[in-house]
């Protein structure tokens, strides 16, 4: 266990800040060890870090980081066509896609270049493009840290939600989150429904595109939109789109009659993008923080930036926002 260790290299925003304590996860062993000799003797508090890009640190973390280093994947037959994919947890996610479909296996093409590793992919039920994990969802394996038995959660248990799962709620920090499986099809149609897709694919003359070709394009859209974070600090998406009901919607669309929407159960999605750049802060900048030149949803760190600074200028979009639109914004980066 190292002390007072920067982790400025294990968070995308590219913060300099310290953890008083740190561990490599690298097998069941090292879990189990912490577990017996730190976790259930010790009162300090733990986190789980994985690939470090849905996190805010707004200071140094007084206890101890558990740097997930779990790796391996493995495959077997399923039922009707499909194949099981077993993937440890801290195994990186879009090395996960582009090995699945190097093996032609079809069903997170869509997820292509989403940022974070296995593991954190079912805690926020992660999705893009129409697509969200829990569509391959079969089950996941983790360690319960207080009983120290591993229990497999099937998707029904997961409780997955819109960017949410029961491991963002009741069952935060309880457990660990060891590898997860997905039934992902041999023969499949990829999902071409969401716009920018189909519409590069229409300019490459793409009319019957593989699970490689739907990838290139996510790949392709996600790059042109997003920044790097070896180049720009940043966690991707710092706000969920917003559902509001049928009734706030043709209320604002009266006034805004260009306010895109996409449809939900419970009345409209929103784009959390188009409501911040609506509201001028598109490109913002403040000292060494401020707001993507090209994607108003991604709070961007130009370097040397403070976790308390971008976390203040967050707050100060979701205000406008509320103002404006009377429209709520939720984080989708975890504050710490």
């Amino acid at each position: 266990m190292q002390e007072y260790v920067n982790i400025k290299e294990f968070n995308t925003f590219g913060l300099s800040v310290k953890s008083r304590y740190f561990i490599e996860i690298r097998n069941l062993e090292d879990l189990n060890n912490f577990r017996n000799e730190v976790f259930l003797k010790e009162k300090t508090p733990f986190l789980i870090l994985g690939g470090g890009s849905n996190i805010l640190f707004t200071k140094d973390f007084p206890g101890i980081i558990l740097k997930n280093e779990l790796k391996g994947i493995s495959i077997s037959e399923g039922e009707n066509d499909t194949v099981l994919i077993t993937c440890a947890s801290g195994e990186v996610w879009h090395e996960l896609v582009l090995f699945t479909i190097s093996n032609n296996f079809g069903g997170i093409e869509n997820l292509s270049l989403i940022p974070g590793t296995a593991g954190a992919a079912p805690i926020q039920n992660i999705g893009a493009y129409g697509v969200e994990l829990k569509d391959s969802f079969e089950r996941l394996q983790a360690l319960d840290m207080n009983s120290g038995e591993i229990k497999t959660f099937t998707k029904e248990e997961c409780k997955f939600g819109y960017r949410d799962s029961i491991f963002k709620r009741e069952l935060k920090n309880r457990y660990f989150i060891v590898s997860i499986t997905l039934r992902l099809k041999k023969n499949h149609q990829p999902d071409i429904t969401y716009g920018a897709i189909s519409q590069l694919l229409k300019e490459k003359n793409i009319d019957i595109p593989t699970i490689k070709d739907v990838s290139e394009a996510v790949i392709q859209i996600r790059k042109s939109k997003l920044p790097d974070p070896v180049e720009i600090g940043n966690s991707g998406s710092f706000f969920k789109n917003p559902v509001i009901s049928m009734e706030h919607f043709e209320y604002l669309q009266e006034k805004y009659s260009e306010m895109p929407s996409y449809p939900a159960a419970e009345g409209k999605k929103i784009p959390a993008g188009w409501l911040i750049e609506k509201c001028g802060w598109k490109g913002y900048k403040s000292g060494n923080i401020g707001v993507h030149k090209k994607q108003a949803l991604v709070l961007v760190n130009y370097g040397g930036g403070q976790g308390r600074d971008i976390k203040i200028l967050a707050k100060k979009i979701q205000n406008s926002v509320k103002d404006t639109f009377n429209i709520s914004l939720e984080s989708e980066v975890n504050i710490i």
